[in-house]
């Protein structure tokens, strides 16, 4: 068997080496959402029950949907990238307890590792610049950085795939990785990934109803993301991106 592929299967086996997670042992667990500083940058985003925008029927939707790799300079508009954002991590319910919340997408156990980061480039009201998705308060949040022309070093990043720097926005999602952890130890890999591409998925049908396109990207070099967005590649790691434009006629 390759490698990889044990990664692939279930690791949780009655009966055999049965590993006690921390949530068996009463540890505490990571919050639904990271924090953040008092008195950062905070813009409100358009919410969802004022939507004017994505209301294509869903069987056209997955009919038309591809990986879009060419985009016009035209601008997304705010209530269009609150959209986006809303679709791929909204979150609809949260736990008295603050254990768990339901989101637009599913992730195991209700878990939801994943923070959104947004490399800005084209976006209506919205200067350029390094955000993070605040789903709780429906809100992006400005991240600090001294980094300039971050839209042209993401294609550096990606490969040289320079395509990828030519989108209005580009999503990228990380893990907090103990979120999962906490409650399936060594399976957590396998849920985790399968996690994300619902996320993904979510924005390729979204993209679709606001005449935009996206593509996931997966080749990219993993500490150059990590530090471009500020995280450890540790106990938060990128895992996926993909740039969203508006779709250029005849491309």
């Amino acid at each position: 068997m390759k490698t990889y592929r044990k990664y692939l299967r279930n690791q949780a086996l009655p009966g055999e080496n049965e590993i006690i997670t921390d949530q068996e042992k009463g540890l505490p667990f990571l919050p639904v959402q990271k924090p953040y500083a008092e008195g950062g940058k905070l813009i409100d985003l358009i919410p969802s029950e004022k939507f004017t925008v994505g209301r294509l029927p869903l069987i056209d939707l997955i009919r038309s949907r591809e990986s879009r790799r060419k985009y016009s300079s035209k601008p997304i508009s705010l209530e269009e990238l609150s959209f986006l954002l809303w679709s791929t991590q909204g979150v609809t319910k949260i736990s008295q307890n603050g254990m768990y919340s339901r989101r637009t997408v599913p992730s195991g156990g209700a878990m939801h590792p994943f923070e959104t980061y947004l490399l800005v480039n084209n976006v209506e009201g919205i200067a350029k610049g390094i955000y993070r998705y605040l789903p709780i308060e429906h809100k992006l949040l400005k991240e600090p950085t001294t980094k300039r022309h971050i839209t042209d070093q993401i294609g550096d990043i990606c490969d040289g795939q320079e395509f990828v720097a030519e989108g209005a926005v580009v999503f990228v999602w990380t893990a907090r990785c103990y979120r999962t952890e906490w409650r399936y130890g060594d399976d957590s890999l396998k849920d985790i990934l399968i996690s994300v591409g619902h996320i993904c998925q979510n924005l390729y049908l979204a993209c679709e109803s606001i005449g935009a396109g996206t593509c996931a990207i997966l080749s990219y070099q993993q500490e150059s993301l990590d530090e471009l967005i500020g995280i450890d590649g540790d106990e938060e790691i990128a895992l996926y991106l993909a740039p969203v434009g508006k779709i250029r006629e005849n491309g």
